[in-house]
């Protein structure tokens, strides 16, 4: 048996008591996990959901790495992307502003926190409008050379 079909079994393994534990936390209702009746059961749960997206992380990273050090040209387009992700976040940072604000619920929202979400609004808008624009263009290319 090959380490695919491993994962494949052991993926769906995991999609079925994920969906049995949905079940089980919906069908304890609302009122109960505010009360706190259920809070023992739902936490449970949580920290089976927290270990899982932990060993997923740890999966990828894992063969990512082994995959990028076994070939050095998909290693070296890998950091160039990761450099230029870096660039434009430190390009939207530093465009960004902030100001001291007063929250709704009484906290106050630091001058540098307002520029991180100013910074993270713009890198949003920045790579939304370079992944339309690259569809765009790849999309006529497309059409032209047919």
């Amino acid at each position: 048996m090959d380490l695919q079909k491993l994962l494949k079994i052991v993926a769906a393994v995991i999609g079925v008591l994920s969906i049995v534990f949905l079940i089980s936390i919906i069908s304890t209702g609302d009122d109960a996990i505010k009360a706190g009746e259920a809070s023992t059961s739902v936490s449970t749960f949580m920290y089976v959901a927290y270990f899982i997206l932990a060993v997923a992380v740890l999966a990828v990273v894992i063969f990512t790495v082994l995959n990028l050090v076994s070939n050095s040209v998909e290693l070296r387009n890998t950091l160039i992307s990761v450099g230029a992700f870096l660039v434009v976040a430190l390009i939207c940072y530093f465009i960004a502003s902030g100001a001291e604000t007063v929250l709704k619920d009484g906290s106050i929202l630091t001058e540098g926190q307002s520029k991180l979400v100013g910074a993270g609004l713009y890198l949003f808008y920045t790579l939304g409008f370079v992944a339309a624009l690259t569809m765009l263009v790849f999309g006529i290319k497309k059409t032209l050379n047919k």
